[in-house]
């Protein structure tokens, strides 16, 4: 195959088959298409990209690259740094230092490097870059203060890094080796043209978007074209000041509260999935085997010796006094995946350093790719299970966010808390909040579509939304602010009243149905003031879904299931019930004064109540 459309095509296909196989089956999806891209590539000689795609292969990574910085700089709000600022600063600046100096000193007492080229492979390790760890995040559900740390450090240094390389080398076999003075000069040209076109262009175009200057429909692909040219231009004056720039650019437009940003950070984030796909299945399935065969047990040892040791020493030093916990400390020091950036630089660098004749110039390339894999694969798989070891994990397997506080909703609440289910009911109204709060229920006293909510609640804890309140334009509101982070399929809404249905919100602007068309906010709040009540069933193998229904009394609504480890299922309108032997049914209905009958009696038939 060398026809180029039918090539990136294929890299489209295989890489977005890859992320959906990853998704479908809870595997890390970086992994999954790094092994891919060796399957199609050293393994079954279907591709090799670099041959393929010929002078167009590295502009297309360095482009793919650029992009996904941006991208990455859209996420990066001021207000995450209020608790963790100190850290980032640490992690940005001293462990990138110590980082780079350690690395250096290992691989040239490990495996011989002449320095120059040892300086160069620890200013490439420095990079742990989006292209990894925001998959990585986006998998693991981490609690709010760690995704920063780890995050922000990415992102970051990512630029950081790539600039350090050719600092690294030009003061060393450069143009102006030996002559700091006019590298730094460079250096400070470079790095202050990328800041400048970086922000002043990011603000300029957020203002251009403020002044209606730009239609809705052309912000997104405006954006992304100015952080292109940006980089662009940047790399001009100092090779890789680019990604300065374009990092720069999305962090200024993030932060300007602009009424457009989520539209764009939506579509920013499906390119950047894109291009992390083709980017990923680019430089793996271009990996040569033959250059492996360079690799000897030296290497091995160095590999072991910059994840095991040089990272958890480097990020244990750089933070002490800066109010981490030692958990976090753990996860951060384990958690630095490389990626692209460093694959990309490694490909530009390793043939010049070669061509000086220094020692270790031919391990270069190897060792950054087998840097990156082995990164990759151990931080993948492990990532998550180490947060849940640490009590640093968000995911709590599918808790329910109650967007409106009103006595049946705080009921319902009352009754999930009870049953250990993660819940939690938000409201602008203090005094609607009373009684949840009287039940130990955790409340969130604000507007759910605020900017201080998306940053005040884990999100990462809930798998479901249901919007309660009695006004069906908020409900739909809240729907489809929340679809992007937990899903549309785990987003609901009560059915709109009779009257405005020809006036209400649009359907795919609409959360699904929850309950049934005929259970509105007036009916559940009616029933809840006649003395009705939340109470549940176990269903068995001869008490089953279709038993439970003809069971229920007449009136009675059920609202949803409580499944495995505590997980909700929300109850949607016009769909059947589906529930296992083992799972629990929540209803409401009308309180029974009878004894609660046991699975096997005649009266089994009856739900029974939750207690």
């Amino acid at each position: 195959m060398h026809h180029l459309t039918e090539i990136l095509a294929l890299l489209m296909v295989i890489g977005i088959g890859a992320q959906w196989i990853a998704w479908r089956f809870h595997i890390p999806g970086i992994v999954l298409l790094s092994l891919t891209g060796l399957l199609i590539g050293p393994v079954l000689g279907i591709l090799r990209p670099s041959e393929a795609l010929g002078d167009a292969y590295h502009p297309l990574i360095k482009l793919a690259v650029a992009a996904i910085l941006f991208e990455g700089g859209l996420s990066l709000r001021f207000a995450e740094l209020k608790q963790s600022a100190a850290v980032v600063f640490r992690l940005t600046t001293i462990a990138v230092v110590l980082s780079l100096s350690l690395t250096a000193w290992v691989a040239h007492n490990i495996v011989g490097m002449a320095w120059p080229v040892a300086l160069v492979f620890g200013a490439i390790t420095v990079v742990t870059g989006p292209t990894v760890i925001l998959p990585l995040l986006r998998q693991a559900k981490l609690k709010r203060r760690p995704a920063s740390f780890l995050k922000w450090e990415g992102i970051v240094n990512d630029p950081t890094g790539a600039v350090l390389v050719v600092v690294m080398f030009d003061v060393t076999v450069g143009a102006h080796a030996g002559h700091i003075g006019e590298t730094l000069q460079h250096l400070g040209a470079g790095v202050g043209v990328a800041l400048l076109l970086g922000g002043v262009g990011g603000w300029a175009l957020g203002r251009a978007f403020l002044a209606g200057l730009v239609p809705e429909y052309l912000k997104g692909a405006v954006a992304l074209a100015a952080a292109i040219g940006a980089y662009a231009l940047s790399n001009l004056v100092l090779e890789e000041a680019g990604l300065i720039a374009a990092t720069v650019m999305g962090v200024v437009l993030g932060n300007m509260n602009l009424p457009s940003i989520g539209e764009i950070r939506r579509f920013k984030e499906y390119v950047a999935v894109l291009l992390v796909s083709g980017v990923f299945l680019l430089l793996t399935a271009d990996l040569d085997p033959h250059i492996l065969a360079a690799l000897d047990w030296r290497s091995a040892l160095l590999i072991v010796a910059v994840v095991f040791l040089v990272r958890p020493a480097v990020v244990w030093l750089s933070t002490i006094g800066a109010g981490m916990s030692w958990q976090e400390r753990t996860l951060v020091g384990w958690i630095a995946p490389r990626g692209v950036v460093a694959a990309a630089v490694a490909g530009v660098f390793a043939p010049l350093l070669a061509e000086q004749g220094l020692a270790g110039a031919e391990l270069l390339l190897p060792l950054v790719f087998v840097l990156i894999f082995t990164t990759v694969v151990l931080h993948g798989f492990t990532l998550g299970r180490l947060a849940r070891k640490l009590d640093l994990s968000a995911r709590r397997h599918g808790g329910l966010i109650i967007a409106g506080a009103s006595a049946w909703s705080n009921g319902l609440a009352a009754k999930l808390h009870e049953a250990d289910v993660p819940v939690i009911v938000a409201d602008s109204a203090w005094h609607r909040l009373r009684s949840a709060r009287q039940a130990g229920v955790p409340v969130y006293f604000g507007d759910l579509l605020s900017e201080h909510a998306e940053h005040a609640l884990e999100l990462g804890a809930f798998g479901s939304l249901l919007a309660a309140t009695n006004n069906d334009a908020y409900n739909a509101l809240a729907c489809a602010r929340f679809a992007p982070e937990l899903g549309r399929q785990q987003i609901f809404q009560l059915a709109a009243n009779d009257s405005a249905e020809p006036y209400k919100p649009a359907p795919e602007l609409r959360g699904r149905t929850a309950m049934g068309h005929d259970v509105q906010f007036e009916d559940l709040q009616q029933r809840w003031y006649q003395g009705w009540g939340f109470r549940e069933s176990a269903l068995t193998e001869t008490f089953d879904a279709e038993a439970f229904q003809s069971a229920l009394p007449e009136g009675a609504v059920a609202v949803l299931v409580i499944g495995p480890n505590h997980a909700v299922r929300l109850l949607e309108a016009d769909k059947p019930l589906r529930a296992e032997a083992g799972e629990r049914v929540v209803w409401l209905g009308p309180k029974a004064d009878q004894e609660v009958p046991e699975p096997g009696d005649r009266a089994a038939d009856r739900p029974r109540p939750l207690v």
